[in-house]
């Protein structure tokens, strides 16, 4: 296929995922070729009559006749497209009725969004690169280091990329940063690293001061930081491949690190709109082993906090099982550690994000535009 053809296929794939629980009620999973159809035509918007030419016999040419007319049930998963266990779960955490306006708001597609690598240069100066690279953008509304771009232009061959300006960066992510706070002489830990994208940030908001350690039992994921890095001019950064969360090289940081950020691993609900493959891949069965590892990453994380240093404990997912209760179990075992009030620390930059329930931070596509992230954070006492 050419890139014309890739994209076409893409997109609408991704189409018949954000749409899986209206589309399966009217052609079964097992039908591959019917869920295809019925997508281009109840999601896409082709008629019966464009659509004939692709149909395999009178069959199904009169199968798709019938469908144009098929209503859908008025159930809470095929109003949201999501899943009956999520939309169950956010019910517990959202106002009534706006559990729709999440499931709405997760068909979109998520924007491009650009962090500025304050290193190498700054917001003003990013904006005027792009439009006179021709491309549409603006200053994302909550993050103060953030650049959303229209459309989705090659980017990693402009300048600006190549020489590190710029990482792609969700705004809601880099919100996270500014929960750590990190100063200039702090000892850091990055617990669950991935590929680094938020460690950059941290070391970015810390000038090239202090030390800062990016930990991940995954040396894949760590592999990828690897040209990241060396585009983006940090030099404070240690890259560490832990084997588990009680490994040695941990253990020796006990008690020692200012600032500890765990962007834990979870279910991942709160990216559906890039991610749409994850309400088939995530089930409310797999959910307790989930939560079991948070709880053992959070514990040997939060030995590693020094006595007025500080945890912050994030996901990117919006079931409150990942999130408010497991930061009020944590904060019930551990009194003292002091939970920290979110809009608080943000203001104290000049961040202001509207409609948050302290002390947490929980953004949503729907309210806030980003992706879907939670936050708790915490101070520990003497």
């Amino acid at each position: 296929m050419g890139g014309r053809d890739r994209a076409w296929v893409t997109e609408h794939f991704y189409a018949l995922l954000r749409h899986w629980e209206s589309i399966t009620v009217l052609a079964p999973p097992t039908a591959p070729r019917r869920l295809v159809l019925a997508s281009l035509q109840r999601v896409n918007g082709l008629s019966t009559r464009e659509l004939q030419g692709l149909c395999r016999g009178d069959e199904e040419r009169d199968w798709l006749a019938a469908l144009a007319a098929q209503r859908l049930p008025d159930t809470p998963s095929v109003r949201a497209h999501l899943p009956e266990w999520v939309v169950s779960a956010v019910q517990e955490v959202l106002p009534e009725g706006e559990w729709q306006a999440l499931g709405w708001a997760l068909q979109k597609s998520a924007p491009l969004d650009l962090r500025v690598n304050l290193l190498k240069a700054e917001r003003p100066a990013v904006l005027a690169a792009l439009t006179a690279a021709g491309i549409a953008a603006e200053a994302t509304p909550l993050s103060p280091w953030g650049v959303r771009v229209q459309g989705r232009p090659l980017l990693n061959r402009l300048p600006l990329f190549t020489e590190g300006w710029v990482e792609i960066q969700d705004e809601g992510s880099q919100l996270l940063a500014a929960l750590v706070a990190p100063r200039r002489r702090d000892m850091v830990v990055d617990f669950c690293a991935g590929s680094g994208g938020k460690a950059l940030h941290l070391a970015a908001l810390m000038h090239n001061q202090g030390r800062l350690y990016a930990f991940d039992v995954a040396a894949r994921r760590l592999e990828q930081l690897k040209p990241r890095l060396k585009r983006s001019g940090v030099s404070n950064l240690m890259p560490v491949v832990i084997a588990r969360e009680t490994d040695d090289r941990v253990r020796r940081l006990t008690g020692k690190i200012d600032r500890v950020l765990v962007d834990a691993p979870c279910s991942g609900m709160g990216t559906l709109r890039r991610n749409p493959d994850l309400k088939l891949r995530q089930t409310p069965e797999g959910l307790p082993a989930l939560l079991d590892k948070q709880r053992h990453i959070l514990e040997a994380a939060a030995q590693l906090v020094k006595p007025g240093g500080r945890l912050v404990y994030a996901t990117c997912s919006l079931l409150p099982a990942e999130n408010q209760i497991q930061a009020q179990e944590f904060s019930a075992r551990h009194p003292e550690f002091v939970p920290l009030a979110a809009s608080q620390v943000l203001a104290e930059q000049g961040i202001i994000v509207p409609d948050l329930e302290d002390p947490w931070l929980q953004l949503w596509p729907q309210r806030h535009g980003t992706d879907g992230f939670f936050a708790a954070l915490w101070q520990r006492q003497g």
